[in-house]
């Protein structure tokens, strides 16, 4: 109520506690000056607030000058006289900051000039950014910054077991507010985060690494027992590589390879097998072979050698399958195929295999490599040679082929069982190419590089017409003595024995040039039947067996003379073996004993791998028996269809191989089998198959619509060459044509050729030169090989040595089987016409030779220059036979091509 009113409140000393701005809130009352009675004009709405600062507390007294103003403060609202009367007072609530401060603390003052206020609370504060974890990361307390837009950078630092690469921050607004954090913490491995928090990894669980999200079970076969486990550690017999990530199960090696099959070509094996039962829990199982023989003493196994090829390779296998070859003839070997994985380094146990008994069989020799001439004439040329290196057997004879250098196609060959001979009969000066190859019981091998040598110089004596008649007539007595040694030698083969059938004349010719046999068949086949006594032939051609050495164990079928059965041979000093046993029942005739001894007499005189092997006879008790090696798994149509769809396509070409293999050695030896047919190929464990049934009269098979009855007895219709069938001409060409039949069996799993169609509807659709189509999924190149198998000029079929070597091309190249006949494509009707070639414009000489079975002369051509159409269109005759297709017939379908080849190249329009 008084004039120049100048009240002053202090507070005590306040500590700042660090801050640098502090909040200032005030809560009063004031009276509206209106209100007042008298209307004094001292009376004042305002007051002021003031700070000090100050490092320590002092006692002091209001000094004006030393304080700085902060604000003016002015009520929101006022109250009156009667306000005080119903009690009610407004209560005003201002908020003033104070910044940036420098010293400890700081004292604040309020000056009344006339006011009448009531200062009800005065609340002095400041802001933080509380404590916080944000990522793992703890954030301290953090005093807000002096100016009301400063963000303050604030580094954090990682809870416990957890680490950061860079040290995270986070920025603390001027309001106390914590903004979005700059990197982050992870838990250590071994600990988890749960709740902001890293919460250690309990037993049985783990943490290999920070990227991990959280602690995770430990995989199959593996425990950890501590806390904080970074990897679990795996069970007995259990492991795991260094690669394997700590999530992966523990493995183990594989199990053994299962159902492992050998196919023996020769001197190469094909291995097979299935993959093991249990891989261990991986995908990387690989294969290893390990190989052994038997050493040359027979006391123990050896390590092969580097001299054995393995073909991809030997070791880290992924396929099931492989061919070992240059392999040692007449061998056993052991082989192993190891199955292993990743982990299978990590075990000292032995590691699984499988093991697989082989013998190899007689293989060709291989090429002559040291050729050199001996003494030299102006008509004759003395030659000698090396054994083969590996000559695989016994070498039977040596075949010498030469010719006059660029007369390739007339040349003469002989034969000699040294290794040395003399080529006479030549010309004077003149320059002779010689080539020469071995053979054995297996057939001939390649022959050796070219060897050219040169006759000596012709010269002419003063008196040669004196000197050359001594010559001249020792010529003609040598000459007579010959002719008679010929002569003699026809006639005593004639009263021996001759072949079971008469051979194609194309088998059988004497070329003479210049006086000298240029090839010659041999035959070492003696027919029994040409026996007056037929148990000579049995007793020189079979061995006769006690007995007692003996023992029939079952039944495993009837033939036509008897049952047929099996048991153990044991004969002195030899080991045990398995064979069959082949009785004849009893009240058999006179004629039925010979047609039954008969067949041991053929079998007897044959040494083959792919021939069943005759051990011996019994003729001289009762019953009388046939005993032959056994035979696991019986008839080779049976076997294929128990086996449907089982094989792989290199299997059943193997086991066409080892047939045709067996028909080549009979072919060489002059004998005509007749009833080649799948019923008639026997099959071991190993898969190789054996030409068997050399029965010359015996019911062909139990159905009676299987065979058709001429003058000349029974004949296998579905089996038999037409020309055989028409005129009973049997030869090789008609068992190649059996061969092509046998194919189509092996093919298609033993289905029945020309399915249920009668022998005559067959013999009709032959002659009307219709073929078998081909199996499903059957290989283009098996089903052309059949269709040159069915050619109806037997000249034009392929010999068995040239299947056996086709044959070997495609083991050797699996690829070329990829190609199938397009069964969509096949005729409706049953059987496939074998017609014209379709008009066409080839890429390549290859692909035309193809297109009309004459696939076999590529080589040839190639060789010869005549690598391109253009220049095929321009050859002759002549031309062929200079390149070496010598038969008439495929001369005849060769120019007939040539001829419409160049008649299209001519019309066909250019292509721009």
């Amino acid at each position: 109520m008084e004039h120049n009113q100048n009240n002053w409140l202090q507070t005590s000393w306040i500590l700042n506690e660090g801050a640098q701005r502090i909040f200032v809130e005030l809560k009063f009352t004031l009276r509206d000056c209106n209100s007042l009675p008298g209307g004094l004009g001292t009376c004042k709405e305002t007051f002021n607030v003031y700070f000090f600062e100050s490092d320590e507390e002092e006692d002091r007294d209001v000094r004006e000058s030393q304080y700085s103003k902060i604000d003016t403060i002015a009520a929101d609202e006022s109250f009156t006289e009667l306000d005080l009367g119903d009690r009610v007072m407004k209560l005003n609530t201002e908020l003033r900051d104070v910044g940036p401060l420098t010293r400890k603390g700081f004292y604040l003052a309020f000056q009344d000039v006339g006011a009448c206020i009531a200062l009800v609370s005065v609340r002095v504060f400041y802001k933080k950014c509380p404590s916080a974890v944000r990522n793992l990361v703890l954030f301290p307390d953090t005093v807000t910054g002096a100016d009301s837009s400063q963000l303050l950078e604030v580094s954090g630092t990682c809870v416990n077991n957890s680490m950061a690469e860079d040290l995270p921050r986070m920025h603390c607004s001027a309001e106390g507010e914590w903004l979005v954090p700059i990197g982050k913490c992870v838990c250590q491995a071994g600990y988890e985060e749960v709740n902001d928090t890293c919460q250690v990894c309990q037993p049985g669980f783990f943490r290999s690494s920070v990227q991990s999200l959280s602690c995770s079970k430990c995989p199959p076969y593996s425990y950890t027992k501590l806390e904080a486990s970074t990897a679990c550690q795996c069970e007995d017999d259990y492991y795991r590589m260094e690669t394997d990530p700590p999530n992966m199960a523990c493995t183990k090696p594989p199990s053994a390879p299962r159902n492992a099959i050998s196919n023996v070509n020769e001197t190469s094996v094909l291995l097979e097998w299935v993959g093991p039962e249990e891989t261990g829990g991986r995908k990387d199982v690989r294969y290893n072979i390990l190989c052994r023989k038997m050493a040359a003493d027979w006391s123990r196994y050896e390590e092969c050698g580097g001299q054995v090829r393995y073909l991809p390779q030997r070791q880290g296998l992924r396929n099931s399958s492989v061919m070992v070859a240059d392999l040692l003839a007449h061998t056993n070997y052991t082989f192993l195929v190891e199955a292993v994985n990743g982990v299978s380094h990590l075990t000292s146990l032995p590691r699984p295999s499988v093991s697989l008994n082989v013998t190899t069989n007689q293989a060709a020799p291989s090429p002559v490599s040291v050729v050199r001439k001996g003494k030299t004439a102006k008509n004759s040329i003395a030659v000698s040679w090396l054994e083969p290196d590996r000559p695989n057997g016994i070498i039977l004879e040596y075949e010498i082929k030469y010719f006059e250098k660029d007369q390739e196609t007339s040349y003469t060959i002989i034969k000699s069982r040294e290794t040395q001979v003399l080529a006479d009969g030549l010309k004077p000066s003149c320059v002779y190419v010689f080539q020469i190859r071995a053979r054995t019981s297996a057939g001939y091998g390649g022959f050796s590089r070219r060897f050219e040598f040169q006759t000596s110089p012709f010269l002419v004596a003063a008196s040669s017409d004196q000197s050359q008649a001594p010559i001249v007539a020792v010529s003609v007595i040598v000459g007579v003595i010959l002719l008679a040694l010929v002569t003699g030698f026809l006639l005593s083969g004639r009263r021996c024995g001759y072949s079971k059938a008469k051979q194609d004349p194309d088998e059988e010719k004497m070329h003479f040039h210049n006086g000298h046999i240029k090839f010659s068949g041999i035959r070492t086949y003696i027919d029994p039947h040409t026996y007056e006594d037929p148990n000579q032939a049995v007793h020189e051609f079979a061995k006769e067996i006690d007995v007692s050495c003996i023992t029939i164990e079952r039944v495993i079928g009837a033939g036509e003379f008897g049952e047929v059965c099996s048991g153990p041979l044991r004969l002195p000093g030899k080991r045990e073996v398995l064979v069959a046993i082949k009785t004849l029942k009893a009240g058999y005739t006179d004629k039925q004993r010979r047609e039954f001894l008969g067949e041991a007499s053929i079998m007897g005189q044959f040494d083959h791998p792919n021939i069943i092997h005759l051990e011996g006879v019994v003729t001289k008790s009762k019953p009388v028996m046939i005993i032959t090696e056994y035979m696991e798994n019986g008839s080779l149509d049976t076997f294929l269809k128990k086996n449907d769809g089982q094989f792989t396509v290199i299997q059943l070409v193997g086991m066409l191989r080892g047939i045709a293999s067996g028909m080549r050695y009979l072919s060489d030896m002059g004998y005509v089998h007749r009833d080649l047919a799948a019923r008639n190929i026997l099959v071991n464990s190993n898969l190789v198959c054996k030409v068997s049934d050399f029965g010359l009269s015996r019911v062909l098979e139990d159905d009676p619509e299987a065979a058709y009855t001429t003058r000349g007895g029974k004949i296998p219709i579905r089996w038999t060459a037409p020309e055989a069938i028409s005129f009973r001409k049997f030869t090789s060409a008609s068992d190649v044509w059996s061969y092509g039949i046998v194919m189509w069996e092996v093919m298609s799993y033993g289905e029945r050729p020309y399915w249920e169609m009668s022998n005559q509807d067959v013999i009709k659709a032959v002659e009307d030169s219709y073929r078998l189509p081909g199996p499903m999924d059957c290989p283009a190149a098996l089903y052309q090989l059949m269709m040159d198998c069915w050619q109806d000029e037997r000249s034009s079929r392929p010999r068995f040595e040239e299947i056996v070597c086709l044959l070997d091309k495609l083991i050797r190249n699996p690829c070329s089987l990829k190609a199938l006949i397009n069964s969509s494509k096949r005729s409706s009707n049953l059987l496939v016409e074998y017609g014209a070639i379709e008009s066409n414009i080839y890429r390549s000489v290859g692909e035309w030779l193809e297109a009309i079975k004459m696939g076999r002369y590529t080589e040839l051509f190639m060789e010869s220059g005549y690598t391109t159409l253009e220049v095929v269109t321009q050859m002759t005759s002549d031309d062929l036979r200079r390149v070496g297709v010598t038969l008439a017939g495929h001369q005849k379908k060769i120019i007939s091509s040539i001829q419409e080849t160049r008649v299209q190249m001519m019309n066909a329009p250019v292509q721009i």
